[in-house]
């Protein structure tokens, strides 16, 4: 495998990791933290999202999440490049779930969510009113965003996995003599 074939792999499988590891942070809040949050009084529930959203700004989770979205452009790009090699279909389409499915989606709805619900007094009556629909939009935002990136996972994966025909290989001659 050539120097150039093992930087596209490596960068698959990279990208296909991230997208993985998001998918299962993500998958984890549509499956039991937000509806353990709506179990809870509003405003219980309302602060520890408010908190949990300012946690979730850190170095670690921003490596993740936004380096699997650079990954991926980068990915996308050149797989069309190498719009030849078997499963670039696949690799393109993984990339292009991500990015649209899971970090456009985040940024479009699930972060402008997030930045309404830090201006809110959790104790406040206009809060908890306002609280049902946020864990109702955002989890089904969240819902999208689990799919997008576990497809994404998927869809890389396969492309990773398609090799390019190798030739038949030659058994020597066997020769028989007979007796």
């Amino acid at each position: 495998m050539a120097a150039n074939d093992n930087w596209f792999f490596t960068l698959k499988l990279i990208s296909a990791l991230g997208c993985g590891l998001i998918a299962g942070v993500f998958f984890a809040f549509s499956s039991f933290v937000m509806s353990a949050l709506g179990r809870i009084q509003p405003a219980q529930g309302i602060a520890a999202m408010q908190s949990i959203n300012i946690a979730v700004i850190n170095p670690v989770f921003f490596a993740a999440f936004l380096g699997t979205a650079a990954l991926c452009c980068v990915l996308g790009v050149v797989s069309i490049s190498k719009w030849h090699t078997p499963g670039a279909p696949y690799v393109l389409a993984g990339c292009a779930l991500y990015i649209i499915g899971t970090f456009l989606v985040t940024c479009v709805f699930n972060v402008p969510m997030n930045d309404a619900l830090a201006t809110l007094k959790p104790s406040s009556a206009h809060a908890a009113a306002l609280w049902t629909d946020y864990l109702s939009n955002w989890t089904m935002w969240n819902h999208v965003r689990t799919v997008a990136a576990l497809a994404a996972a998927a869809s890389i994966t396969i492309g990773l996995c398609y090799r390019a025909p190798q030739p038949a290989r030659q058994l020597p001659a066997v020769h028989v003599t007979q007796r």
